[in-house]
This record gives C-alpha cells, sequence and structure tokens, in this order.
C-alpha cells in the first residue's frame, strides 16, 4: 500500500471538501471542549471534595441560655454535661471515627462571634448565649451519621452538626453543570459524526469514477477506503488540536493566572497533571469517532 498515494487522495478530497471539512472542524473542536470542560469539572469537584472532606468538621453545639430544643430545658449546659461529652469522645466507642477535636467554651466562642459581627453588638450578646463547642475532626467524614447518632438526645447538647452539609449544595450544582456540558457534547458528537459521514459521502459520490476503475484494476476495499477514512481523522485531529489548545488555555490562564489568586477558599485546582489526562482523552475521542463514522460512510460504495 503506497502510503504518499494514500496521503495524496485524502488531501484531495479535503481541498476538495473544504467547506464541509471546516463545518467538521469546528463542530468536533466545540464539542470536545465541552468533553474537555466537562472532565476538568469533575476533576476540580473531586479535588475540591477530597480538601474539604479533610477539613470539615462535626460541631456539637452544647445549651445556651437561649436554646429551646427538648435538651435544654435545664438551661445552660452544665460543666457535668459537658464532661460528658468529652468522656464519651474520649471512649473507646468513639475512638475509630474521631481523629481529634478541639473543645470552645461559651466565653471564647462569644468572643469570636463579637469579632465577627462587630463590638456594637457586645452590648446585645451575652457569653450564656452562645453554645459552647466542640468541633470533630473525623477519619472519615462520610461517618458524620455516628457521631449525630451518638450525641442526638444527648442532655445539655443543643444540635451536632456535619459542616459539609453547607458545601454540598455547591458540589450539587457544580456536578448538574458538569452533566448539562456533557450532555451539550454528547449532541455535538453526534453532530460531529453526522457532518464527518456527509462529507465523506460527498467526497466518495465526487470521485466515484475514479473508485469504480480503482476496483477494476482489482484495488483492494481497504486500499480505496484508507483516504476516505484518513480524510475524517485528519479534519477530527484539527478539531482535536484546537480543543487541547483551548483546554490548555483555561487551566493556564483561568485557572493558574486568575481564579487561583481570587478564589482563596479554593487551594487545590486542576492543573498541568490533569491537562495530561483531559487532552488524550479527547483527541482519542475524536479519532475514533471520526476513523468509524468515516468507515460506515464509505461502506456503502464498496459493496460487490
Amino acid at each position: 500500500m503506497r502510503i504518499g498515494l494514500i496521503l495524496g487522495e485524502a488531501f484531495t478530497g479535503l481541498r476538495r471538501n473544504a467547506s464541509m471539512v471546516i463545518s467538521v472542524v469546528l463542530v468536533t473542536f466545540v464539542s470536545l471542549t465541552f468533553v474537555g470542560a466537562a472532565m476538568l469539572m469533575q476533576m476540580q469537584i473531586g479535588k475540591m471534595q477530597d480538601f474539604w472532606s479533610d477539613r470539615a468538621q462535626v460541631a456539637v453545639y452544647m445549651c445556651s441560655s437561649v436554646s429551646e430544643t427538648d435538651t435544654c430545658a435545664d438551661g445552660l449546659a452544665t460543666q457535668e454535661q459537658i464532661d460528658a461529652v468529652t468522656a464519651a469522645l474520649d471512649g473507646g466507642t468513639l475512638a475509630p471515627y474521631i481523629r481529634d477535636y478541639t473543645f470552645e467554651t461559651n466565653q471564647q466562642a462569644y468572643d469570636r462571634t463579637i469579632a465577627v459581627v462587630g463590638e456594637q453588638y457586645s452590648s446585645i450578646l451575652t457569653p450564656d448565649q452562645v453554645s459552647a463547642t466542640f468541633s470533630i475532626n473525623l477519619v472519615d467524614q462520610g461517618q458524620s451519621d455516628v457521631i449525630a447518632e451518638a450525641f442526638g438526645g444527648y442532655a445539655g447538647v443543643e444540635e451536632v452538626q456535619d459542616q459539609m452539609q453547607y458545601l454540598e449544595p455547591l458540589f450539587s450544582a457544580l456536578t448538574i453543570a458538569s452533566y448539562i456540558a456533557i450532555g451539550i457534547a454528547a449532541l455535538m458528537l453526534i453532530a460531529a459524526v453526522l457532518l464527518i459521514a456527509t462529507t465523506i459521502r460527498l467526497s466518495a459520490f465526487a470521485r466515484r469514477r475514479e473508485i469504480g476503475i480503482m476496483r477494476l484494476v482489482g484495488a483492494s476495499n481497504r486500499f480505496i477506503q484508507t483516504p476516505f477514512v484518513l480524510e475524517g481523522v485528519l479534519a477530527a485531529l484539527i478539531g482535536s488540536a484546537l480543543a487541547s489548545v483551548t483546554m490548555w488555555g483555561i487551566v493556564t490562564f483561568g485557572v493558574e493566572d486568575y481564579l487561583r489568586d481570587r478564589v482563596t477558599f479554593i487551594t487545590a485546582w486542576v492543573g498541568p497533571g490533569d491537562l495530561a489526562i483531559v487532552i488524550p482523552v479527547i483527541v482519542v475521542v475524536g479519532v475514533v469517532l471520526a476513523a468509524l463514522s468515516a468507515g460506515f460512510a464509505i461502506r456503502r460504495w464498496l459493496r460487490t
């Protein structure tokens, strides 16, 4: 099989159908950009979940003087009740689940609250109105329900709260956004496949006499088919290259140069290592889809 002849036929087909090829390139570029963006978004969500899972705490709020739950019927949590919670946290039952914990007294919680809301509230709030709090770091944040069950209904405990619940809506919204990107990417990929198939059919129709002559002189189906498949693959490669450059630009300029310095509460961002996974995937997806669609499109011209 002469490689030069095959490549020449492929480039001839690209020149003859330049407008369709440009359409294929653009649609492939857009669709693979969505695929890459969805992958990067999922990777970012995973990094954020891992980061916050290691840092999110379970808070056990002791009763304050203004608490209204049934476990706070006696008002402000007593020292005995605080000691009972401490003993339970240090006990053998919960020890396998707890990495460490800290305790903040009513006065310490009050001072922190005033520092946040301002000194003007010091005449309104009193230390006994702010809950003393146990902040617990778990070995596995997914087992926070163990702490909730352990202290649910405990005398002197107003509430057990998992801080991850505040982040779940954010993670859910980001996940939905990534699914939308995947859906759009799927539709665009379908459009790219159909465009590639149409381009190959037009190219084959324009060269139907040449195909007939090659078959008469004994050319194999693979020899005839390969230039058409290469046309689709080359167009998809250009689109994949553009999508890869776009992914690199998003990570380099969008994430590294812009978001990393401005969104300081997120310290784990996607980077070059993630691009090393995303770019090969979108290139392979583009090439495989193009090869398959082109191969099926040309088969009708090779039937005996």
